[in-house]
């Protein structure tokens, strides 16, 4: 492995770039429409809990093109699956400019989505082809910090484009970018690992995850509706018996689709689910603090995006610095530390309830997003650094499903414990603060969760 760090040159650094953009302004357009769900729900005269589905079905669309990655990588030459992460953005870039009702925006995002699912595992399957064992962590942190900046900017972009025109100028300002990232990415990606035509995907295995993925975000989706609990009982016994399915159609399978037997290696088990955790906490707490500025705070929606600002520019710039800590110090400053921090900001928000200003938000959302930035991504790191590369691609496959899965689960969770107190002697707003409060305490519940897991992670032997 070390003797990749030669084969790490301006070209393959110019194609990083290039995939990194393209991941960029589909993450950008993602934490974007966070801020315009109240415009949307005006426009096209939809609630929240359907509005949701524009963040909601995105995440889980491109979870499920990510449990494809480490087959289209071994099957698909790099330049083959960026020109089709590239149109896929462009296409549905265009059907959410001119959709004229939701139904079409949403299936426009789906569509979209196509583009993260693809370009997001191989701009790190490519890294991980290139980049010396002992430099991941500032490689991957600096390769991050262009597309965390999206989060960063997201927000603050949507909530911009909202307040000088429209929504869909978010969708046309990221027009170009898309079309300059292609020409771009024809030019100056290569192939760095072999390409095997012959091996057979495994629709099978795929189709009975899909639905039992699709079962349980649904289910949590419908949970605050009418006869909410038991259709979230019924939808979730189905997806645990397509997951048992799964796993035992896994046992026997010949086909491709990623490696169950990552799971043995208990490193990347005990680093995969607080890595999930995180990423939940993150894109839920994303997607509260902008519609608990709006609907609490009564506060634009300019105002809702701006509030994430400096925290997540913070999370972004800091990448490299983080990647520096895991790498000069180890694992157990860097995540111990950053999730204390994420445990910190919760217990406070979760105290304060209704009583947040804007600046208490701001502030608090900073120390969040410190601490987020700083454990979740050494957490996936950390486990990628001890392992063997033939696993590498699977296991990345499913840091990167996960991390999609966890996000449309954060989304849906938060949008529900935000809306599912109706008190009748509370307000709208105390009904609202009431929901963020619980939101805040489950957030915090996982950070301790994480506390333990990192426990037993660090008392496993490892060379790093």
């Amino acid at each position: 492995m070390e003797s990749n760090e030669v084969n790490f040159s301006r070209k393959s650094f110019l194609a990083i770039a290039a995939i990194a953009t393209l991941t960029f302004i589909g993450v950008l357009t993602e934490t974007s429409m966070n801020v315009t769900f109240p415009a949307l729900m005006k426009t096209y005269d939809v609630d929240m809990n359907t509005v949701q589905w524009v963040t909601t079905g995105y995440l889980l669309t491109v979870a499920l093109i990510m449990i494809t990655s480490a087959f289209l990588k071994r099957r698909f030459k790099n330049s083959q699956l960026f020109i089709a992460a590239a149109w896929l953005y462009i296409i549905g870039d265009l059907m959410c400019i001119f959709a004229p009702n939701f139904w079409l925006l949403l299936l426009g995002r789906i569509i979209q989505s196509g583009c993260v699912g693809i370009s997001g595992p191989l701009m790190t399957n490519i890294m991980l082809e290139v980049v010396p064992r002992k430099k991941l962590g500032v490689y991957l942190g600096t390769g991050s910090l262009i597309i965390l900046i999206a989060p960063a900017i997201g927000p603050s972009f949507g909530g911009l484009m909202v307040y000088l025109s429209d929504w869909r100028l978010i969708f046309w300002s990221t027009l170009p970018i898309a079309l300059i990232a292609l020409v771009l990415g024809k030019k100056v990606i290569e192939q760095y690992s072999a390409v095997n035509s012959e091996i057979e995907f495994d629709w099978t295995r795929f189709a009975v995850l899909a639905v039992g993925i699709v079962s349980l975000i649904l289910g949590l989706n419908l949970a605050t509706g009418p006869n909410g609990v038991i259709k979230f009982a019924i939808l979730f016994a189905v997806s645990i018996v397509l997951f048992i399915v799964f796993y035992y159609l896994s046992k026997n399978s010949t086909k491709a689709l990623f490696n169950l037997n990552i799971f043995k290696d208990s490193i990347f088990t005990l680093s995969f689910f607080p890595y999930v955790f995180l990423q939940m906490s993150n894109i839920g707490i994303n997607f509260l603090l902008p519609n608990y500025a709006q609907l609490v705070n009564h506060s634009s929606s300019l105002i809702g995006g701006l509030i994430l600002l400096p925290g997540s520019l913070l999370n972004g710039f800091g990448q490299p610095f983080y990647g520096y800590l895991l790498d000069r110090f180890g694992g157990k400053l860097p995540l111990y530390l950053g999730n204390a921090l994420v445990a910190i900001s919760m217990l406070v928000m979760m105290l304060l309830g209704v009583k947040m200003s804007i600046v208490t938000i701001v502030i608090l959302y900073l120390i969040f997003s410190i601490g987020r930035s700083m454990a979740f991504g050494n957490t996936m790191t950390y486990g990628l650094k001890i392992m063997d590369s033939h696993l590498r691609n699977d296991a990345n496959a499913i840091y990167n499903t996960g991390q999609q899965l966890a996000g449309s689960i954060g989304t849906t969770v938060m949008a529900a414990l935000m809306t599912g107190i109706h008190l009748p002697t509370n307000t709208s707003v105390e009904n609202i603060g009431l929901g963020s409060q619980v939101a805040f305490g489950l957030v915090l519940v996982l950070t301790l969760v994480n506390f333990v897991v990192y426990a037993r992670l660090f008392k496993v032997p490892s060379e790093v």
